[in-house]
């Protein structure tokens, strides 16, 4: 601090100085007020693996990253997880303690040529008799790699001239093409814990100049962990936030009304076009499908604040009431449908509540797959069979050329008959009539199954 108030006056001071000097002066007044501002974030990123905080499958005693770094030999990975949760981290620690050649890229502002230039500096190393080991590249966000920038990783890393480590938000089955894939371990960091969190809130109050000189206090962090969502860099984000608002003598004060005034609103950890709006998406359905109406809800309202389109979960509602509810309760494929009407003319916010009674409906009644499990065996069926050929007597018969090949002949209408059912064959002969649709146990089925049994089969009834 005093640093600062003296370069301070030196600034005051530059109408009487040399213009050489001005300029010098001013430059380092910059550079302090820039280290000054530094996020709380920044400076609380741990330098070794003793202050790194989680991930302990990956990085505790005995754990497989642990043993790289403590053995030197570092093998080609991609670290996939959520943002904040020491990612970036963890490649620059292995870059301190293993004293490699360490490269970094960005696949926000890096191309093919950049990666090319890397890559010739990192073979230079590889055959220098100076370079202790294989160096090491880093690609921040490698998921936004399109195919050609990840083609031109794959020479170097197949042939040992570098060592890969990205880190990705997104799912690398979906975003790194195969044959990068097969030559990189993925290892999966999970978002902090409870506990990650408040050891990570004690070491900075404890630890950080920022605190130093004032009063703290810590009265209540359900707010603050629930904003941070597993996300540390948030965490401190939200620290940082709470000081900037207080006065050079005011108390460090964290509870949960100081948390959500200075917030406001929960950033709700949603991305429309990255995984985990399909993770959401499938939490909902399948806690349709679970008869779990509280849980259907919750996702919903996931959905919901995460800004999801309506009509898309609407037509999620549409396939779980055929697809999981089915013949079990007919209705609901009704209300489903009647909800994506209703969904397209009113919008949000009031389209909340038909998709709340949908979702409910539809997670409360009697399932049945049967529907959907007939279908695809038909189109088993269809594709081990082939075209086999309709039967004469259902083929239609529109000319009189038609009606004397026999288009049409003997077919029997149904509604000539008494209950307006006749014995006949629907399939093609050479199929055997195998039945495709097997009724379950539902209440609704067991009727439309008797049904079939009295009209198909009543001799076994007798």
């Amino acid at each position: 601090m005093q640093k600062t108030c003296h370069l301070s006056f030196c600034c005051t001071s530059w109408l009487y100085m040399p213009q050489k000097i001005t300029t010098f002066v001013c430059n380092i007044n910059i550079q302090l007020s820039y280290q000054m501002y530094e996020p709380l974030a920044e400076r609380m990123r741990p330098k070794s693996l003793d202050d790194y905080i989680g991930q302990k499958h990956l990085v505790g005693d005995g754990a497989v990253i642990r043993r790289m770094i403590e053995s030197g030999n570092i093998s080609s990975f991609i670290l996939w997880g959520p943002p904040g949760v020491g990612k970036t981290t963890l490649a620059r620690i292995i870059a301190q303690q293993t004293q490699v050649p360490f490269y970094t890229l960005s696949a926000v502002t890096s191309g093919v040529k950049e990666v090319r230039e890397v890559l010739d500096r990192c073979k230079a190393d590889s055959r220098s008799m100076f370079t202790k080991g294989r160096p090491v590249l880093f690609i921040d966000e490698i998921h936004r790699f399109n195919k050609s920038q990840q083609d031109s990783l794959l020479g170097a890393v197949e042939n040992g001239t570098v060592t890969l480590i990205g880190a990705t938000t997104e799912n690398p089955s979906f975003e790194v093409i195969r044959p990068l894939l097969s030559r990189a371990q993925v290892y999966v960091l999970q978002p902090l814990d409870r506990d990650d969190l408040l050891e990570l809130l004690d070491r900075a109050i404890k630890t950080d100049k920022m605190f130093q000189d004032r009063e703290v206090r810590i009265e209540q962090t359900d707010a603050l962990l629930r904003f941070a969502g597993g996300d540390a860099r948030k965490l401190l984000n939200i620290l940082d936030l709470i000081m900037q608002a207080l006065g050079p003598l005011e108390p460090f004060v964290v509870n949960d009304q100081i948390v959500t005034d200075r917030l406001q609103q929960n950033p709700v950890a949603f991305d429309k076009g990255g995984e985990m709006h399909y993770d959401i998406i499938s939490a909902f359905i399948k806690s349709i499908r679970g008869s779990d109406p509280d849980a259907a809800v919750y996702w919903l309202a996931r959905l919901i604040a995460g800004g999801e389109d309506p009509k898309f979960i609407a037509r999620r509602l549409c396939i779980s009431a055929a697809e999981d509810i089915g013949l079990a309760n007919p209705n609901a494929l009704l209300l489903a449908n009647a909800t994506f009407d209703v969904i397209s003319k009113i919008g949000w916010p009031e389209g909340r509540i038909p998709l709340s009674e949908c979702a409910i409906y539809l997670a409360s009644s009697p399932k049945s797959n049967s529907a959907y499990l007939a279908i695809d065996e038909a189109l088993a069926l269809v594709n081990q069979t082939g075209d086999a050929p309709v039967p004469l007597h259902l083929r239609n018969a529109p000319t009189k050329l038609m009606k004397q090949l026999g288009y049409g002949k003997d077919y029997q209408y149904a509604h000539d008959f008494p209950g307006h059912f006749v014995r006949q064959e629907y399939m093609p002969e050479q199929l055997n009539h195998p039945q495709l649709w097997h009724p379950q146990d539902t209440p609704a089925e067991a009727k439309l199954a008797t049904r079939m049994q009295q009209l198909w089969h009543p001799e076994q009834d007798s």
